[in-house]
């Protein structure tokens, strides 16, 4: 058989649903124009609820400068090299001191890509004696990092502190009989129901077993916090989280990530993370670009306290129209109705082609079958007026949905 041949009959979970897609509606859509809360989908302008830019620097005239200015500088090529080798300069080590010291660490370490750098990081911590316990909504790329592992690993149930002490006894005797440890993995903030991960239960535990805690804060730092340090700072556990890791993908609008601990950790990762060793280093626009975003992310608290003023009209007047916004503590802000691919399909094409409101749609598997999330992402820099177009908006799409009009109409039927 063809190595390919088996493409024909399988697509995968989501590429089922690619036929039903020549439109662009749906799947890999050109949303376009300066980052902004209105942009331009299909030649129309269209209020963008879709992007992590939670804190507004996307597009922050100081940040484009900065930005401009080391790339007229240094060029997109220097430093050559991986940091290990020639990639290493200054400015790398003043922003991962920067970064370590905001997050009340004593070490930091850049890294690429926020996706690459968790499964590597994982990779590199735990070897076959080791095991891990996980929480079962962890992110994918920490999944993909599991599958890395050559041990041995359990999932406890999603915030589940019962769940989670019942794994540990499991993975604690199987770790004493290997010669190994056991690592925990959660999240701060989950990227799909912005529910919190509760660190706080979960360090309590550690006066009951020994582990060490990794957080992935991907959607808490820089929104969750007195400081925006994180959802460690926000529950006041900060010294409980032996490793921190976050990407520069959400609230610094920018590409890379970071991990912070203790010094002889993050030195053991400098020699150890595969995907940084063997990888060319940041680009020094991107470090220059990722210092200034933490400048203004530390001294202008009025950007996180404007996110949280559109985070709580935009939820609090969902939840009095009565829509489902689930067990969200966060920014991410999931409307949760009930229907199938067709329906979704055609709810979106709705809301993007004749509403002008975009916003993403999530189906099975990254939810149950049954379910259709509409994922809102607040920004500091929308306005209220943007938040009250979208709740009329959505009442009346809830109104469709419930009369059937998307269940009977043909897909594509209303772009």
């Amino acid at each position: 058989m063809d190595l390919f041949e088996k493409f024909n009959e399988d697509r995968g979970p989501l590429g089922q649903h690619s036929d039903m897609d020549n439109t662009n509606f749906y799947m890999f859509p050109k949303l376009e124009g300066p980052i902004a809360p209105r942009m331009q989908f299909r030649g129309k302008e269209v209020l963008t609820w879709s992007l992590n830019n939670y804190l507004g620097l996307g597009n922050m005239p100081e940040v484009r400068e900065a930005d401009t200015k080391a790339t007229e500088d240094w060029g997109l090529a220097y430093p050559m090299g991986a940091r290990m080798m020639t990639g290493n300069t200054k400015y790398h080590e003043q922003l991962e001191n920067e970064l370590g010291d905001f997050v009340s660490k004593e070490s930091c370490m850049l890294l690429n890509y926020g996706y690459q750098g968790i499964m590597s990081i994982i990779d590199a911590i735990v070897n076959r004696k080791d095991v891990v316990v996980y929480d079962a909504e962890c992110h994918a790329s920490i999944i993909d990092g599991l599958r890395l592992h050559v041990g041995k690993r359990f999932v406890y149930l999603h915030n589940d502190m019962e769940s989670l002490e019942k794994q540990l006894v499991r993975a604690e005797k199987l770790a004493k009989e290997n010669g190994g440890g056991v690592l925990v993995i959660t999240e701060g903030v989950f990227g799909m129901s912005g529910s919190m991960g509760n660190l706080a239960g979960v360090i309590e535990l550690k006066k009951k077993f020994e582990f060490r805690l990794l957080v992935d804060d991907a959607h808490g730092f820089g929104t969750m916090g007195k400081t925006g340090a994180g959802t460690d700072e926000h529950q006041n556990c900060q010294a409980g989280v032996d490793l921190y890791f976050s990407t520069f993908a959400k609230s610094m609008a920018s590409i890379g990530a970071f991990v912070a601990g203790s010094k002889n950790v993050i030195e053991f990762l400098k020699y150890n993370v595969r995907s940084q060793i063997f990888a060319k280093s940041l680009p020094m626009p991107l470090v220059i670009g990722a210092l200034k975003r933490l400048e203004l992310l530390r001294t202008r608290p009025e950007m996180k306290d404007k996110l949280w003023t559109i985070v709580n009209a935009i939820q609090s007047g969902l939840r009095d129209k009565g829509f489902n916004l689930g067990k969200t503590q966060s920014p991410v802000t999931p409307v949760l109705l009930n229907g199938g691919w067709k329906e979704a399909a055609n709810m979106i094409t709705d809301l993007r082609n004749n509403y002008n409101i975009f916003c993403s749609m999530i189906v099975y598997p990254v939810v149950p079958k049954g379910v259709i999330m509409l994922r809102i992402i607040p920004t500091a820099a929308h306005s209220l007026d943007d938040v009250k177009e979208t709740i009329t908006v959505f009442e009346a799409i809830k109104e469709k949905l419930d009369a059937g009009v998307y269940r009977d109409a043909e897909i594509s039927q209303l772009a």
